[in-house]
């Protein structure tokens, strides 16, 4: 078994994959044990489970540095989709839904700025011909 370096980081060459596909279940049942205590309607609110699911990162991350495998990796991030998957996949987040305003008002908005423009240019060509008759 490989061991982690004092810096914390587990060599490449030693991941044991095959030791890691037997380990990382155990993290999975745990927190689908722990899941299945939380109301299912209460899944999409981070603050019911959040415990449990720092539980279950810190679990495969163990789990992989004791076989000599960086975490994350591909097969502990195959397992973390696999279980938002199985737990998160209605979870959606609330977009508000944007639309036109009414053309009572859009036409308006548009139109003012675009006739004050032509006034404040006819304004300043009208001045500054006025001006030179004035000198």
């Amino acid at each position: 078994m490989a061991v982690p370096s004092p810096g914390g980081c587990a060599p490449v060459d030693g991941c044991n994959e095959t030791r890691m596909l037997e380990m990382l279940p155990r993290c999975e049942k745990a927190f689908a044990d722990m899941m299945h205590k939380v109301d299912a309607w209460k899944w999409c609110n981070l603050s019911e489970f959040i415990v449990y699911y720092d539980s279950f990162t810190n679990c495969t991350e163990e789990e992989s540095t004791k076989v000599g495998c960086y975490w994350p990796n591909p097969l502990a991030q195959g397992l973390i989709t696999g279980i938002h998957r199985q737990f998160f996949s209605n979870c959606t987040v609330d977009r508000p839904h944007w639309q036109d305003p009414p053309d009572e008002v859009l036409i308006p908005l548009i139109a003012v700025p675009i006739l004050l423009t032509v006034a404040m240019a006819g304004l300043v060509v009208w001045r500054s011909k006025r001006t030179d008759q004035l000198l």
